[in-house]
Order: C-alpha cells, then structure tokens, then sequence
C-alpha cells in the first residue's frame, strides 16, 4: 500500500502541472506576442520528446530500478518549467517548454510508475494498481487546472510556474520508495528464457497484436493533448469565459478518476481489446455531438465529463495487454515503445492545431480529424489476440 500511494502521488505531482500549459498560451502570447502556432510548436516538440526518450528511460528502470530514473526526470523537469517561466524568445521556449520538460517528462511520469507498479506489487493487485496510478495523475489534472487559472488571476503566470516548480521538487523523496523491486516470480517468468534489451524489442516489434495495440495509442495522443492544449483557447473564442477552460479540464480530471479506476477493474472481466474498442468508440461519438452543439457553459462542462470518463482509461488495459504478452522483465520499456506512438499523435495534435488555427482561423480540420482517428483505432483494436507469445520453455537444470 505504501507503494501504491506513493507511486500515484508521483503521478499526480508529475502530470498535473503538465496538464495546464494550455492555461498559459494567453498570457505568454499576450506578454511576448508569440502566436499559437510557436506555443504549440513548442509543447509538441515536448510531446515528441516524451514519446522518444519514454523507451530509454523505460530501459534504464527496467535495469537499474525506477528511483534514480524518476529522480532525474524530475530534475529535468523542474529546471526546464523554471526557465520556460523566464523565456525571452521562441527558441528558449522550445528548448524550456519542449527540449527540457520533455525529457524530464519521460523520466518521471505515470509510464515509470505503472512499470514499477508491475514488478513491486503481485500479479492480483497489478492491473487495479494500472488504473489507480492512471487516475492519480486525472486527479492532479482536477487539482492544478483551477489553481493554474487562481495563480495566473492572483500572482502572474511566471509566479504561477515557479510555484509549480516546487510543487514538483516533491517527487524527490517520493521516487526512492519504489526501489528495490523483486524479481518476477510467476510461472510464466519462471519459465521464459532471459532476453536482452534488444531481443525484447525484436520479439515486440515483430509480434502482430502488439503493433496493432501500438498503432491505436496514436489516437489516445492526438485527441488528449489536442484538447489539453487547445480546448481553453477554443472555448474563448467561441464566446466563453476563460474559467469555463479551467473548469472544463478540471471536470475531465475529476471524471478520469472514476474511468480510470473503472477501466482497470472493468479489463479483468471483458476482454481487454473490446474495451479498448469501446473507449475510442465512445470518445468520437463524444467530440462529434460537442462540435455540433451550440456553444455553452453547462454542454461544454456535459463534454467534459463525457471525455473524463474515458480519458486515460485506455492506459489500463493497454499496460495490462503488454503486459500479458510479454511479462513483467522489460514491461516499463516496451510501454515506452507504445507511448512514443501515442506523443507522435500528442505532437501532431498540438502543432497542427496550432498551424491550422493560424491558418483557416478555426480549429474546425482538428476536431473531425479526432473523431476519424478514433473511429479507425475502434477497429485497429478488434483483432489484438489476448494471450502471452510463444517461447521456448527453459529445460531444467540436471541435479
């Protein structure tokens, strides 16, 4: 239990603050004049270097164990969220909100978490442990949205980051008690020949489930961080007040918990690919009656609870689905590998809808382009066969 909680106070602390950069696109614009094709351009690059350092730092923990993985990430992420704060010019926010946050991200979010969940807690407490972990991170998204949107009113959107800042120095001493994890001990890692980092990848890569379970997280990217970014701005531009942004992400938050920890006891009952079909479903039939209704605080906010039920609840049947194909051994890494597919989509979400708003003035391309994705990964994820890959057993050794 003391694992558990501190695992998701991880979580919380780490993707909260992340979840409110979109509260900051005004007033940075307004204070240097940058447009929102360069503030999303810069929280794309992040997206894109979360996703790519996600499999390394994965690797590492796998290795070496989670803590001083965590710990280094949070450094990163403290400095680059300081010196996004003092950015004078497109290219430090590049290098502060994308280059630094980015990587520091890969090393101490949720991702980490769930590895390190799956090899310190047993096998009957894992995929419960998936969906709490998940929803610790909604919840910090519940609790940092309002108090982004509270400090930027009160105190000043520098002030704003350089609290978040020392909020996030907390992961330090959380980190060090997911240490010393013990070795798998089921029979199916009983059993399984040892693998190298490199064969691990070889296996994965070539295992057909597992590239289709890959493929469909692309979706999760695009629509999450397209709305996490955006949402707040398009909501202003229809005519809304800027709290109904914080509002609205906050409820997602709130909701996530429930989905999360739904999805997580829900993938023990039904069969993982489905509700993973469901989720994807469900989130374009969502966006599709939101675009088609008349601007309002009480639909948008109805959206917003729609979208928090469903919103990070595709991460617990996915960690469960990896592992059950291949176990716990290099579980953290090949999660990573499924995540850089999910930032590509977090990138493109971002900086198109960043490009295309400055272009055409509206976020209109986007919003359908989310709901076609999420229908095609709907599909992607039917024929994922729910079951370990075949290995060689390990002959005894003679007495």
């Amino acid at each position: 239990m003391v694992i558990l909680v501190c695992g998701c106070l991880i979580g919380l602390i780490s993707f909260g603050p992340r979840s409110t950069f979109g509260f900051f696109l005004a007033p940075m614009d307004a204070a240097h004049g940058w447009g929102r094709d360069q503030f999303g351009l810069a929280l794309a690059i992040e997206m894109l270097l979360w996703g790519a350092g996600q499999p390394f730092s994965g690797a590492l923990a796998d290795r070496f164990g989670a803590p001083l993985v965590l710990a280094a990430g949070a450094l990163l992420y403290v400095i680059g969220i300081v010196w996004m704060a003092f950015a004078q010019s497109p290219f430090e926010l590049y290098m502060s909100a994308g280059v630094l946050i980015g990587f520091g991200l890969a090393g101490c979010s949720f991702t980490l978490v769930i590895g390190a969940f799956a090899k310190l807690l047993p096998p009957q407490w894992r995929t419960i442990a998936f969906g709490a972990g998940t929803a610790a991170g909604s919840f910090g998204q519940f609790l940092f949205s309002p108090l982004a949107v509270a400090l930027i009113d009160n105190a000043g959107w520098q002030n704003a980051l350089l609290t978040f800042g020392a909020i996030l120095l907390l992961m330090l001493p959380l980190s060090f008690v997911l240490s010393s994890p013990r070795q798998a001990s089921g029979p199916r890692e009983a059993t399984a020949p040892s693998q190298s980092v490199v064969q691990a990848l070889v296996e994965a890569c070539g295992h057909r489930s597992y590239v289709l379970l890959t493929l469909g997280y692309f979706t999760c990217g695009f629509q999450l961080f397209f709305i996490t970014v955006h949402l707040p701005a398009y909501l202003v531009d229809r005519g809304l007040p800027a709290s109904i942004g914080g509002w609205t992400l906050a409820v997602i938050g709130l909701f996530n918990i429930v989905g999360s920890v739904a999805s997580g006891y829900i993938a023990n009952l039904m069969p993982k690919r489905y509700l993973l079909s469901a989720i994807y479903f469900s989130r374009s039939v969502a966006i599709l009656v939101f675009i088609s209704l008349p601007p309002g605080s009480v639909t948008t906010l109805i959206f917003g609870a729609a979208m928090g039920l469903l919103w990070l609840s595709t991460i617990p049947p996915t960690s469960a689905l990896v592992s059950i194909m291949f176990g716990p051994r290099w579980l953290t890494m090949l999660l990573g590998v499924s995540f850089f597919s999910h930032q590509v989509g977090g990138f493109l979400g971002v900086w198109l809808g960043g490009v295309l708003f400055e272009r055409t003035g509206s976020y209109d391309v986007i919003w359908w382009a989310t709901i076609f994705f999420g229908v095609a990964s709907a599909i992607i994820n039917l024929p994922i066969v729910e079951r370990p890959v075949a290995r060689p057993a390990v002959s005894p050794t003679p007495a």
